[in-house]
């Protein structure tokens, strides 16, 4: 006897939450039209990037890599503190371009580009700076994965997936708390609330909310640390004791309106 594709289907009492989702077991997830509208948006960074460069004098740019440990950062700062004064607008331009492109298709070691803005740029400017970059990278992700991202997360984390729809669905009346919480603590990888939230219906003005303000806690504390970028061993170093206990003071605040809620309701 032939197998069935196992699908689920909206019903009209979860208001949406679950979703009619065809699995092609064995096939590459992405058609053609979304594999397309992903290269094109990497094209647009490409051209971003490039225009900076076109912009900058002469020079030797070996140095101009992605950071994938603190000696590699210490680098980059180094050669990059000589143009940030004289190149304020194209460094600032071509940062903004590398760190939305980073968090729009989950590439590792946005941490490494938060500690550079602090160290090049303060702590004022340099929070501002990665809560901007970090809300258009996961705004640009959200909206991408709303295009051609849910065949991609099924098949990658289809039990991820499901438990974040149905703590989704248990706290609609009150989700901007919930991602919130999500935001200040690690109990979901941003990367996953970014590209799943299209997925599970999170409307995006709860989306942008919780991610404006829940960033701003961890980038002052990377941002911070980014001042005594010389100082650091490890990436460990960056969350001591205090740093911990504050983030997670901060999430049980913001997901105690959705308990206190869930409990009068039952």
């Amino acid at each position: 006897m032939a197998t069935k594709t196992t699908t689920s289907k909206p019903s009209s009492d979860n208001n949406n939450d679950n979703y009619y989702i065809k699995k092609k077991d064995g096939k590459f997830p992405l058609s053609f039209f979304e594999v397309m509208v992903a290269c094109g948006v990497v094209l647009g960074f490409a051209s971003g990037l490039i225009g900076v460069y076109l912009t900058l004098p002469t020079s030797d740019y070996s140095f101009l890599k992605l950071p994938r440990s603190l000696q590699d950062l210490q680098i980059l700062k180094d050669n990059l503190e000589s143009y940030t004064s004289d190149y304020t607008i194209q460094v600032l331009v071509g940062y903004c371009v590398v760190y939305i492109f980073m968090q729009t298709f989950m590439i590792p070691g946005t941490v490494f580009m938060s500690l550079l803005a602090g160290s090049l740029f303060g702590v004022f400017k340099g929070v501002a700076l990665v809560v901007f970059t970090a809300t258009a990278g996961a705004s640009s992700c959200f909206f991408l994965s709303k295009i051609i991202g849910r065949p991609l997360v099924f098949s990658l984390w289809p039990d991820k997936l499901t438990f974040f729809q149905d703590e989704v669905a248990k706290r609609r009346t009150r989700l901007l708390n919930y991602i919130l919480f999500l935001r200040v603590t690690p109990t979901l990888p941003n990367t996953f609330v970014n590209v799943a939230s299209p997925i599970v219906n999170v409307p995006y003005h709860i989306f942008f909310l919780g991610t404006v303000i829940g960033l701003i806690p961890a980038a002052y504390v990377t941002v911070r640390a980014g001042i005594a970028l010389g100082e650091l061993q490890s990436v460990g170093d960056l969350y001591d004791f205090n740093s911990i206990a504050t983030l997670f003071l901060i999430g049980v605040v913001s997901i105690t309106p959705t308990l206190v809620g869930s409990k009068t309701k039952s």
